[in-house]
C-alpha cells in the first residue's frame, strides 16, 4: 500500500506495519489506522496516519530514555486489545520536538501499548505522578548515562 506521509513523500507500507487504534489517540478520536515507520533519526519511529498525510507523530521506545520505567495497567485495559501476555506488549512514547526551540520530550503518562499478535493499540494515561507529559529526554539521557 502507498502512503503520503508527513516527513518522506510516499512510501510503500506492508501490512504488518498498519496500526489500529479502536479508541484513536487523546485529542484525536478520529483516526484510527496509523502506520509504523522507522524514522531517519534512530532509534525513533514515524506514528503516521492513513487517513490524514499531515497527522503523524514522532516516537520512542520509553525504556531506552527511562531505565525504571514501569507501566501499571490493569488486566481489564489491556484485554480491549487482546493482550493476554506481558510477552505480546510493545511500549511506545509520543515525543514533542517545540517549535521555539524548548526541550525535546516524551509523553510518559499516556504510552501507547501495542498488542504484537494483532496490531490493535490503545494509548493509556499511568495513574503514577512519577510519570509526565513533558518528561525531558536530554535531561534523562544524561541522568541515565552518570549512572
Amino acid at each position: 500500500m502507498e502512503v503520503k506521509t508527513k516527513t518522506m513523500g510516499t512510501v510503500s507500507v506492508d501490512e504488518k506495519q498498519i496500526l489500529d487504534f479502536p479508541n484513536g489517540l487523546f485529542g484525536f478520536e478520529d483516526y484510527h489506522k496509523f502506520a509504523l515507520l522507522e524514522s531517519e533519526y534512530q532509534p525513533f519511529y514515524w506514528l503516521q496516519s492513513l487517513d490524514e498525510s499531515g497527522l503523524a507523530f514522532l516516537i520512542v521506545d520509553p525504556f531506552l530514555i527511562v531505565k525504571d520505567y514501569e507501566l501499571d495497567i490493569d488486566d481489564k485495559t489491556l484485554m480491549e486489545i487482546g493482550i493476554t501476555s506481558p510477552a505480546d506488549v510493545i511500549v511506545f512514547a509520543i515525543i514533542t520536538v517545540p517549535a521555539d526551540n524548548g526541550p525535546v520530550t516524551a509523553n510518559l503518562q499516556g504510552p501507547l501499548v501495542i498488542n504484537k499478535k494483532n496490531n490493535k493499540v490503545l494509548q493509556v494515561i499511568l495513574n503514577d505522578s512519577k510519570w509526565t507529559t513533558k518528561h525531558n529526554i536530554i535531561k534523562a539521557l544524561k541522568k541515565r548515562g552518570e549512572k
